[in-house]
This record gives C-alpha cells, sequence and structure tokens, in this order.
C-alpha cells in the first residue's frame, strides 16, 4: 500500500501525523488519564455505548444503500432493544443476544460501487482518512441524528431540531465531541503502548494498517 500521492503530500501527511501525535501525547493522553480515574471503566463503556447507538442511522442507511437489507434491519433492531432495556444505549443489550453486525459507513459504500479510495489523507485532529472516506465522513456528519435533530450543524427550513439557538448548537457540538474523544482515549490507553518504541516507521504503520482495514470492511 502507498500513499497514492506525490512526495510533497507525503511529506505534508507526516508533518500532520507529527502534530496529532503531539497533541496526543502532550494534551489527549493526560486528560484521559484523568478522566480514567474519576469515571469508572463500566460509565465509560456506557458513554461509547450510547454514542455508537445514537448513530444508528448512517449505518443503516449504509446497510440500505450496500443492498445489505439484513444488516439494516439488525441495526434497527440493535437501536429498540439498545434504547430501550439497554438504558437510552448504555448497556448493549442486543450484543449480549447475539445481535451483531458490521457498522456501515459511506466510505465504504462509495468502496462497494469502485470509487477508488485516492491518496491517503491526514488532518489534523482527526483520524486517517483516504480522500474517498473522508468525503464518506462528511456525508455521514448529515445522517448523524445529534448533527440534525438535537444540535444541528446546518440550518434547513422546517427541519425538527431540539436546539434552535446556534450558539448552543456550536458549543454543544464542541462538547459532545470533546467529551466522545477524552472517553474514547481513555478506554483506550494501552493502546499504543510501547508501539512507538518498537515501530522504526510508525507512520507507515499507521497509513498500512488503515488501508488495510478499510479494504478488508469493503469486502465483507
Amino acid at each position: 500500500y502507498s500513499d497514492g500521492s506525490g512526495t510533497g503530500a507525503i511529506a505534508l501527511n507526516v508533518k500532520v501525523f507529527e502534530f496529532n501525535r503531539n497533541v496526543d501525547k502532550y494534551v489527549l493522553k493526560p486528560v484521559a488519564k484523568v478522566y480514567n480515574k474519576v469515571m469508572p471503566d463500566q460509565l465509560q463503556r456506557g458513554v461509547q455505548n450510547a454514542f455508537i447507538n445514537v448513530r444508528f442511522v448512517p449505518r443503516m442507511i449504509n446497510n440500505i444503500f450496500q443492498g445489505k437489507f439484513k444488516g439494516a434491519g439488525l441495526e434497527v433492531t440493535r437501536f429498540l432493544i439498545n434504547s430501550t432495556a439497554g438504558v437510552a444505549g448504555f448497556i448493549d443489550v442486543a450484543k449480549r443476544m447475539g445481535i451483531e453486525t458490521p457498522r456501515e459507513d459511506f466510505g465504504q459504500t462509495l468502496g462497494v460501487y469502485g470509487v477508488n479510495p485516492g491518496p491517503y489523507l491526514l488532518i489534523p485532529l482527526l483520524p486517517p482518512y483516504t480522500v474517498r472516506d473522508f468525503a464518506g465522513f462528511v456525508f455521514d456528519l448529515f445522517l448523524d441524528p445529534l448533527n440534525f435533530f438535537v444540535f444541528p450543524i446546518a440550518e434547513i427550513d422546517g427541519a425538527p431540531r431540539l436546539i434552535t439557538n446556534r450558539d448552543t448548537a456550536i458549543f454543544g457540538q464542541l462538547g459532545i465531541r470533546v467529551g466522545e474523544v477524552v472517553n474514547d482515549r481513555s478506554l483506550n490507553l494501552e493502546k499504543f503502548q510501547g508501539v512507538e518504541e518498537a515501530t522504526l516507521d510508525l507512520y507507515g504503520a499507521v497509513r498500512n494498517a488503515y488501508l488495510q482495514s478499510r479494504a478488508k470492511a469493503i469486502k465483507e
């Protein structure tokens, strides 16, 4: 696997990679460590489950786009079970019942229809993408109920929304995003421990792992 881009673009990617790595090392990880001390692991997993549960809409729609109607049905079933018996999604009751399905996104949908991934792309403060997957990420943002119903990222005339004040919506979006990132990082404090020291080309290793995982997800 390669970046699919020129030397200049690769050099820029490497710089962004180092920037994100330093943000994680000096800001995100220390904050996550403090968060981990005050927040029980079970509650952290509950928060993660709740975010996953409320975002069933883009996963369901992408299942439909890909012709995976069984997967779409499972997403709806999981949402109904976890939103009720799972206390608003904090407990993944559906998983305990064996009701699971791969998570689909619009980047995968584009890949299923033959869209080339394009160059590998790194953006400050965001996870890795290809150009195709970043376009899919943006599309999925507008399918996320939190983004069009609770804290709308765009004003659409006549569309129902809980928060009508624009500034409140922006701060709500920021708070949700920061909280979710810190919670996820806290759950993965040991994930990269020792990897940086043991890997000579960390950028290349992360890039290849991402590209391989995305290729596998599209085939599933």
